[in-house]
């Protein structure tokens, strides 16, 4: 069997997809192929059952754009397609494209119509493999790395023996403020004074993604308001306290914790103590 996944958005949608994937990959024994922005498409070359990521510019894309991609598609004949675009001209691509059974939340294209509801994003994928009698467990699925990737990794982080902290702050408006970000490491050295960190910043220099992820895979415990780096944190399994997400939005597991502002208030007014405490230093 073949499958395909249509998938726009940020390469944090694209993370949220993997289990599905693998879901329909093992229970289906079905070779996939995903269809995403052309600079996501290095992150499905993390996922063991990809066969092909075929880059596509959702956004703005002409008649002729949806007709290439189109010819792409036709040859393999796929069975099972999951689509998470929307619009008319998505539509006519399928409904041309002789694949029987077409899954998303609406358009005249769909043969399945589903709703994925609230919830951890990467659970909700469960309702779109639903009509071809897949499950999805979505927190069972781990990321696995090579150990290469892994040992430059740690060659890069700071020495010591003390647990390693990963910052990953979002960066722009709305964020926790840096000021925090900076006085918050500070205090838990008061406290522990071996402590080690890293940061991943909103303007460094764009990682590979088998780099970003080898990162995250290093480190002890991660406190993220960055999407990516949540995505990633939680599908290695890591110990991870998140800034601004709620923890609707998060699977239910110990070593798992969200820190998000009262009701009518700002992110900024979160203060170091409720990270502290988050963190195991309350």
């Amino acid at each position: 069997m073949r499958a395909l996944f249509l998938i726009p958005g940020t390469a944090a949608r694209q993370l949220q997809l993997f289990a599905a994937v693998a879901a329909v990959a093992e229970q289906l024994a079905a070779q996939v192929q995903v269809v995403c922005a052309p600079k996501l498409t290095g992150w499905w070359g993390l996922h063991p059952a990809v066969q092909r990521a075929i880059p596509f510019q959702f956004e703005d894309a002409t008649l002729a754009d949806w007709s290439n991609l189109l010819g792409t598609l036709r040859e393999p004949d796929f069975q099972l397609c999951v689509n998470l675009a929307a619009g008319r001209a998505v539509d006519l691509m399928l409904s041309m494209s002789h694949i029987p059974t077409r899954v998303a939340v609406g358009g005249f294209s769909a043969t399945d119509l589903v709703n994925p509801g609230a919830g951890w994003p990467a659970q909700a994928m469960e309702a779109y493999l639903r009509p071809v009698g897949v499950t999805l467990r979505a927190d069972d699925f781990r990321l696995q790395l090579g150990r290469a990737d892994l040992e430059e990794a740690a060659q890069a982080l700071p020495a010591g023996a003390g647990p390693l902290l990963l910052l990953a702050p979002a960066g722009g408006p709305g964020d926790w403020p840096a000021q925090r970000w900076l006085e918050l490491p500070q205090q838990i050295r008061g406290r522990l004074g071996d402590l080690r960190l890293a940061q991943i910043g909103a303007g460094d220099a764009p990682a590979s993604p088998r780099q970003r992820a080898a990162q995250l895979a290093s480190v002890d415990v991660v406190l993220a308001s960055d999407p990516l780096s949540i995505e990633l944190a939680l599908m290695l399994g890591l110990p991870l306290v998140t800034l601004g997400r709620a923890a609707a939005e998060l699977p239910s597991r110990s070593g798992l914790h969200a820190v998000c502002a009262n009701a009518g208030q700002a992110l900024s007014e979160v203060s170091v103590e409720t990270v502290m405490a988050a963190l195991g230093f309350g």
